[in-house]
């Protein structure tokens, strides 16, 4: 699974402690979230999409990655 998390995170101008504070976890997470090194629980992947306002599909890619 990749995602697009840093990206809409700089569009928005949001660092990652803020966007961290918005879904409440903590820094670390949205750093490894950014790195794909990390899968989110669909709560999270739910409060991320919203924060950005955008679907889930649309911040998460779940196709196969050869």
């Amino acid at each position: 699974m990749t995602n697009r998390i840093k990206e809409f995170r700089i569009r928005q101008e949001l660092t990652q402690e803020d966007l961290a504070k918005k879904v409440n976890v903590r820094r670390e997470t949205i750093v490894f979230l950014e790195k794909n090194k990390y899968n989110p629980s669909l709560r999270l992947a739910y409060d991320l999409a919203k924060v950005f306002e955008v679907s889930i599909e649309e911040l998460f890619s779940f196709e196969d990655e050869k």
